[in-house]
């Protein structure tokens, strides 16, 4: 029995997460459950129809059940085409006295059940790899105003690893620098976004983040053509890498609500760094020691110093949550090589 949230659910951990587990469930991914909980509770929406084409042990769809504020939810759709998946899924609904009136579960074929369905206002695609196979279907189902959630385990492709897949998967040139983990989000984010061109669906990014393993962004949809034209103004490369997406990562009123709504102790501190880095809207990120070492400084001042030491210059600064002993600002090199020096 494992307690995650409010669900309890009865299903197998085990020591290696893989595609070939019985039931997929992966503990490490509760902060990717937390974060989506936390913005649906914010996006002002009521009676929401859900469509979870990858459920595994149906855990993401009990909390959602249990967890959501009242009116959220009108129906969830869960589907696996695992048996096995589909057995624990009604198992742990029984576990959790949840009634059958709102919640159905499916054993297709993700994109199948997708196409099969009249569409959804919240669709989630979190699977074991590349989201690639699930886009087309996925988007073509999300509804006017909808919120497409999209991760991506493949970070070695993305992060620039491996150059070539990130060519073949998501038609871009990725960076291996301090700047890969923003890098990678921009890629997929245009990528998604292409899709989504081809039925004149505008996906703009309205919360992205770079965790562990894993790429994790949601979408707001809107149906328009003049929105699209928008989106693919702004794609385009950065320091030699692309093209990808150059437009915000966040919605800053949206990130203000999470960063409040927010009741996980553990999710705390990404919410709150993100929340100020949504604030600087500039693509790339200072590595600090990183610049002190292409500078030769034998010694660099506190974080929260330079950050301080920043803003009396008049820029913006902020801690990141992409890369650990870094910042996010619009200061120049020149400017911040200064502040480092002194």
């Amino acid at each position: 029995m494992i307690q995650e949230g409010k669900a309890l659910i009865d299903v197998k951990i085990e020591k290696i997460v893989s595609k070939q587990m019985d039931v997929f469930y992966n503990p490490v991914m509760k902060l990717n459950r937390d974060i989506s909980i936390i913005l649906l509770n914010c996006i002002n929406k009521k009676n929401m129809q859900i469509g979870s084409p990858l459920a595994g042990s149906g855990v993401r769809e009990i909390r959602f059940l249990k967890e959501l504020k009242k009116g959220i939810v009108k129906r969830i759709d869960a589907n696996d085409m695992n048996k096995d998946a589909v057995k624990t899924i009604n198992k742990n609904l029984r576990l959790n006295k949840i009634r059958s009136n709102k919640i159905k579960i499916f054993n297709q074929d993700a994109n199948l059940f997708l196409l099969n369905s009249t569409g959804y206002d919240y669709i989630d695609i979190d699977p074991f790899g590349s989201p690639n196979p699930f886009l087309d279907s996925a988007i073509r189902r999300i509804s006017r105003d909808g919120i497409l959630a999209v991760t991506a385990t493949d970070t070695a492709a993305l992060t620039g690893t491996y150059t070539d897949p990130c060519k073949r998967k998501y038609w871009a040139m990725p960076l291996r620098n301090s700047n890969m983990h923003e890098v990678g989000l921009r890629i997929l984010i245009r990528k998604v976004q292409l899709i989504g061109a081809q039925y004149d669906k505008a996906l703009f990014p309205i919360f992205s983040y770079s965790s562990e393993h894993y790429f994790r962004i949601f979408f707001r949809c809107d149906k328009s053509k003049e929105k699209v034209d928008e989106i693919i103004e702004q794609h385009g490369n950065f320091s030699g890498a692309g093209p990808m997406w150059l437009g915000n990562l966040w919605d800053n009123r949206l990130v203000e609500c999470m960063e409040k709504e927010n009741k996980f102790e553990e999710d705390t501190r990404l919410l709150k760094i993100i929340k100020e880095e949504s604030k600087i809207n500039v693509i790339g990120i200072y590595d600090i020691p990183e610049l002190a070492k292409k500078y030769k400084l034998k010694k660099i001042p506190k974080k929260d110093n330079i950050l301080k030491d920043i803003k009396r210059k008049g820029f913006l600064g902020s801690e990141t949550h992409l890369r650990d002993n870094s910042i996010k600002s619009n200061i120049d090199e020149k400017n911040l090589i200064e502040i480092l020096r002194k």
